[in-house]
């Protein structure tokens, strides 16, 4: 027995289920089911009831699952407590964004972090999420902030936000704030590859075809080009904040159909994972809590999807 099967045990526990739990700590639920059957073995006697609805604990199993959790707490307590590097000795942690986010939370996640990030520094490094996704499993950053990735992998996903996209287009056209998904074919569109991807799925079940122009993975030549009259966009209404308070462009919301992008914080997964990049990541939480509060991502949070993670598509 030894601190990866017990918290193998307490996912298991805590998801109720050997399936959810093995997607939880990205295990292959046969691997997950062996390990289950090898720590019954050593404890003499069985820990889990299994049913058709899931699991449940035995008296020996909650005993095990108390002390357990115990036991975690104290490893990852201790952990911290030896990771944490002399003040002098700043760390520092690499976060990955995309840029349709960088202009919005960069700036409140480092005034925070000068405030409540002792020891520690950020650099940011700016991609679209197949680039991010691959440089989290290089190394080459510690985490990064995705749009809609694919569940499972070698990678520990956590959703922060699902902020809805808006048609955006310049405001001379006098567009009304609502708009339903069947009237978007009427519009000359410019997106990025990755929008476009989302929206096309998640409009696939109403058979609406967009009026796509062009395909640019630049944000700010499309904030440019909308800005101009001749074309609008599909976006999360965050990327043109700055434009739709100065009044030159428009955010209509989009009925009869749930568009959205999630995005979600992608980390390797590791047995021991410097203090540091807990407080990072805690600070992200706090950082997109705030801009939510302050309604930055547009209409209405919409929470997470139905069907999380499943409803996710591989980002780009």
């Amino acid at each position: 027995m030894n601190l990866r099967t017990l918290r193998y045990f307490v996912a298991i526990v805590d998801a109720g289920s050997l399936s959810a739990a093995a997607q939880a700590v990205s295990i292959a639920q046969p691997a997950l089911s062996r390990q289950l059957r090898e720590l019954e073995r050593e404890m003499g006697q069985p820990l889990l009831i299994r049913g058709a609805r899931g699991v449940r604990l035995t008296a020996a199993g909650l005993t095990l699952y108390e002390s357990a959790q115990r036991m975690l707490a104290e490893a990852a307590r201790l952990r911290r407590q030896m990771t944490q590097r002399p003040a002098s000795a700043a760390t520092t942690v690499t976060i990955g964004i995309s840029p349709t986010l960088a202009a919005v939370l960069v700036p409140g996640l480092f005034e925070q972090s000068r405030r409540g990030l002792d020891g520690i520094r950020l650099k940011m490094r700016e991609a679209f999420t197949p680039s991010l996704l691959e440089w989290v499993e290089r190394g080459v950053v510690d985490m990064a902030v995705v749009t809609n990735p694919s569940p499972g992998g070698s990678l520990a996903l956590q959703p922060l936000l699902g902020e809805p996209f808006a048609l955006i287009a310049n405001a001379a056209l006098g567009l009304g704030p609502v708009i339903p998904a069947t009237q978007l074919h009427r519009m000359p569109l410019l997106m990025t590859s990755l929008h476009r991807d989302i929206v096309d799925r998640q409009l696939m079940p109403l058979g609406v075809d967009l009026r796509l122009e062009a395909e640019i993975d630049s944000v700010d030549a499309i904030r440019e080009l909308v800005c101009r009259g001749r074309w609008a966009t599909i976006m999360p209404i965050s990327v043109f904040k700055d434009l739709v308070a100065a009044g030159r462009v428009t955010g209509s919301e989009i009925t009869g159909v749930q568009l959205n992008r999630m995005l979600v914080l992608a980390r390797r997964i590791e047995r021991d994972s410097p203090a540091a990049y807990d407080a990072v990541q805690d600070l992200l939480h706090a950082e997109f809590a705030r801009l939510n509060r302050a309604n930055v991502f547009g209409i209405s949070n919409l929470g997470e999807p139905s069907g999380w993670p499943d409803a996710m598509q591989a980002g780009k």
